[in-house]
C-alpha cells in the first residue's frame, strides 16, 4: 500500500498533471478499497487513462 502522503501527492499529480477529474478519483479509490491493487491500473481497467498516461504515472512513481 502507498503511504498516505505518497498517496496525496499522486493524486495531486494525477488531477493537476493529467487532468483527471474528482468523480474519476473518487471510482478509482472506491475500487481500490472494495478491490485492493495499485491505483494506477485501477485508473486504466476502468479506462480512467490511457496507456500514455499511465506510463507517466509509472515514470512519476519511480520519480518520487
Amino acid at each position: 500500500m502507498i503511504a498516505s502522503t505518497h498517496l496525496t501527492k499522486l493524486i495531486h499529480f494525477l488531477q493537476n498533471d493529467l487532468d483527471i477529474s474528482a468523480s474519476s478519483m473518487a471510482i478509482a479509490l472506491k475500487q481500490v478499497e472494495h478491490n485492493p491493487g495499485p491505483l494506477p491500473m485501477i485508473l486504466w481497467q476502468y479506462g480512467l487513462v490511457t496507456i500514455e498516461q499511465l506510463d507517466r504515472i509509472y515514470d512519476w512513481i519511480d520519480a518520487a
